[in-house]
């Protein structure tokens, strides 16, 4: 079964771009696995989270940063393809 990931951002905080920008890395990289990236709009104020088949994989106020393409992929692939390679975003 394909998996659905979720990034919600802060609009009042301008993070649309960063989400969007995440979620073409992901699409593109996991093309075949997901059903779907979808982009939700945060009621709440400075809130940064990407939801994998509605588990919390990470939230910036938790990590204390935004996550970077090569850890959010190594995050998505540990859980929905561990067996795969990601090449160059791999893990060292």
């Amino acid at each position: 079964m394909k998996s659905k990931i979720t990034i919600e951002y802060c609009p009042k905080c301008h993070w649309l771009m960063r989400s969007a920008w995440l979620a073409q890395e992901l699409l593109t990289t996991f093309e075949d696995d997901l059903l779907e990236v979808s982009l939700r709009p945060s009621e709440v104020a400075g809130r940064f989270q990407i939801i994998l088949d509605d588990q919390l994989i990470f939230d910036r106020k938790r990590e204390g940063h935004f996550p970077e393409a090569k850890e959010l992929k190594q995050l998505v692939r540990d859980i929905i393809c561990p067996e795969r390679s990601l090449g160059h975003s791999d893990k060292k």
